[in-house]
C-alpha cells in the first residue's frame, strides 16, 4: 500500500552473518533516509533475516562487507533496488475497505461527471503493491463507465519495489486472491487459465490497459509526475512513516491534487495534528478545497 509496508515478520536466518548494532544503525537510517520507513530497534531481527539472502545471493560473510558494498558507488547503482525489495513487504487485496469503492461511487465519481462531462478521470493508486487495488479501481471504473457513456479513466499504480510492480504487471492470481471479487465481476474481468487445475485467473486485456505501472520513491521531492490528479488512493501506507515524514508527504501529495479532488487513506491513518489543507469528508477519506 508504497500499496501497506513493512519489515517482513518472516524469514529464515543463516547464523553465519550476525547484524551487529553499528551495521543495523547504517542501514535502519539509511533506509529511513532513501524511503521514509521507521527502523527502530525491535525490527533488528526482522532486518536481519530479510538481508540474508542477498548475503547469499552475493556471496557475502558479514553485514559489515554488505554494509560497505551498498554504500559505494557500484553497490547504490547495483544493490539498491534489491536491497529495498527485500526489507519492504506488501499486503493488499482485491476490494479491501469495501465502504470506499461504495463512496467512490455513490458520491465522488456523480459528483466528478457533473463537472466534467467528456472528461477523463486520472486517478493514482500510490503504494499499489501487486496490483490489487488499481484493477479493483479499473473494475469499479469501467462498471461505472458502462452506466455512464462519455466518462473514461486512467489509472497510475506505483511502487517503490520492483518486485511487486514485476508481478501486478503480469496481472496473474490465484483463485484465493480474487475471492472478494463479486461472481458478476468474475465473470466479466477475469480469465481462466486453459489448465483449470492451475487454479489462476488473469485480468483481462481492456481493464489492464487502463493502469500504467511504474517504480516511484515518496521520498522524491516532486514524485518524478507533472500531472495533477483526481483521485489519490494511498491507503495503509504512511502508517509506517513517522509523523513529520507523513505530513511532508501529504504536503506532496496535495500539489499534485487538483482542487476539489480525493485522497482516501487506510482506515488505521488519520490526517489529525498534520499540517496539511485537506478536508475529511468521509471516514480515512479527505478533500482539497476547490
Amino acid at each position: 500500500m508504497q500499496a501497506a509496508r513493512a519489515i517482513m515478520e518472516e524469514g529464515v536466518i543463516d547464523h553465519s552473518a550476525t547484524l551487529s548494532a553499528r551495521d543495523f544503525g547504517r542501514l535502519s537510517r539509511f533506509i529511513y533516509d532513501t524511503c521514509g520507513i521507521k527502523m527502530p530497534e525491535v525490527k533488528k531481527t526482522m532486518l536481519e533475516a530479510r538481508l540474508q539472502k542477498r548475503l547469499r545471493s552475493l556471496g557475502m560473510h558479514s553485514f559489515t562487507d554488505y554494509c560497505d558494498f551498498l554504500f559505494s558507488a557500484a553497490g547504490m547503482e547495483q544493490e539498491l533496488v534489491p536491497m529495498l525489495d527485500m526489507v519492504t513487504t506488501n499486503k493488499t487485496d482485491f476490494f479491501r475497505e469495501p465502504e470506499h469503492f461504495n463512496y467512490l461511487t455513490q458520491t465522488v465519481l456523480p459528483e466528478w461527471v457533473k463537472r466534467h462531462p467528456g472528461g477523463t478521470l486520472a486517478i493514482w493508486s500510490a503504494g499499489c503493491s501487486s496490483g490489487e487495488e488499481p484493477y479493483t479501481l479499473s473494475m469499479v471504473l469501467s462498471e461505472f463507465a458502462l452506466r455512464n457513456p462519455g466518462f473514461d479513466f486512467r489509472i497510475l499504480a506505483t511502487d517503490i519495489s520492483t518486485r511487486v510492480l514485476d508481478k501486478a504487471k503480469t496481472a496473474i492470481y490465484t483463485e484465493s486472491q480474487v475471492e472478494p471479487v463479486a461472481m458478476e465481476l468474475k465473470k466479466k474481468y477475469l480469465l481462466r487459465s486453459k489448465d483449470r487445475s492451475s487454479g489462476m485467473v488473469r485480468i483481462v486485456p481492456e481493464l489492464r490497459d487502463k493502469v500504467r505501472f511504474r517504480r516511484l520513491n515518496f521520498m522524491d521531492d516532486d514524485f518524478g509526475m507533472r500531472e495533477h490528479l483526481d483521485i489519490i488512493f494511498c491507503r495503509n501506507v504512511i502508517i509506517y512513516f513517522d509523523r513529520p515524514t507523513q505530513e511532508k508527504l501529504l504536503q506532496r501529495f496535495h500539489r499534485h491534487m487538483k482542487p476539489g479532488s480525493y485522497i482516501f487513506m487506510g482506515h488505521s491513518e488519520t490526517l489529525s495534528g498534520l499540517d496539511v489543507p485537506l478536508v475529511s469528508v468521509y471516514p480515512t477519506v479527505y478533500r482539497r478545497p476547490r
